[in-house]
Parts: C-alpha cells; structure tokens; sequence
C-alpha cells in the first residue's frame, strides 16, 4: 500500500465505514464536512486515491455540478 498522508487516511477510513454502511456514491463536498476538510482538498486526493488505494475501489462515476464518485469495497 502506497504511504498516504493524515488526509488520505481520514479520506479512507470515512470511505471504508460509510461503504460497510450501504453507501456507494459521495462527492468532494460532502466527504469534506464530514471530515473538516475543504471540497478542494478532498477532491484533490480523490483522483490518486483511486489509483493507490486497496482498501476500496473509488471510480469517477458521474458529473453534473460536481464530479460524484462510486466507491465500492475492494
């Protein structure tokens, strides 16, 4: 597993729960207030996080406003 920041751990963690949960779809915005973290700075590490991570699958899925994201357990 790639060497992720404090950021993308939290990203990953708040992920991994709310997938356990039932949830598939999340955009930067909401991940942000969930976790204090600015839109940008989540939206930000998305993109690499679907590359690098193991623990879920995260795919762009859809843009209307905003870029949503389906994320799925791995």
């Amino acid at each position: 597993m790639a060497d992720f920041s404090e950021e993308d751990r939290r990203i990953l963690d708040y992920l991994r729960d709310s997938v356990s949960r039932g949830d598939s779809y999340f955009r930067a915005k909401n991940i942000a207030s969930q976790l204090g973290l600015s839109a940008k700075q989540v939206g930000a590490r998305l993109p690499r996080l679907a590359e690098e991570a193991d623990e879920v699958d995260i795919e762009k899925w859809g843009r209307s406003k905003s870029t949503t994201w389906r994320v799925t357990p791995s």
